[in-house]
């Protein structure tokens, strides 16, 4: 059974950093491109960062390309997003997203076979 666990969110002030983590359990995580998303209350849920099943292809929203990174780390089955100079347009519910087995790093949301249970980011102003 697929699970996706996320950590790292929290309440931080604008300008600050964070780590979200997303621990992969049962499946094949080095052969699926990987990807985080977020919803804002009111919004729907929108691509923010893709990362293919080949560790060199990431893609990332113009919203926050240059601020935020997607990694992964294939060994401890777990996806990484940094995330530096915060805003408060930022504050989501980040989710955790799995792709398509030996895909790109773009991914669709109707495409995502599987999703975590989401970790709430907050950005104080």
């Amino acid at each position: 059974q697929v699970q996706l666990v996320e950590s790292g969110g929290g309440l931080v002030q604008a300008g600050d950093s964070l780590k979200l983590s997303c621990a992969a359990i049962g499946f094949s995580f080095y052969s699926y491109s990987m990807a985080w998303f977020r919803q804002a209350p009111g919004k729907e849920r929108d691509f923010v960062a893709g990362i293919g099943w080949i560790a060199e292809q990431t893609t990332y929203s113009d919203s926050v390309k240059g601020r935020f990174t997607i990694s992964r780390d294939n060994a401890k089955n777990t996806l990484y997003l940094q995330m530096n100079a915060l805003k408060p347009d930022d504050t989501a519910v980040y989710y955790c997203a799995q792709g398509i087995k030996y895909g790109l790093a773009s991914l669709l949301s109707e495409d995502v076979a599987a999703w975590g249970q989401g970790t709430q980011v907050t950005i104080s102003s």
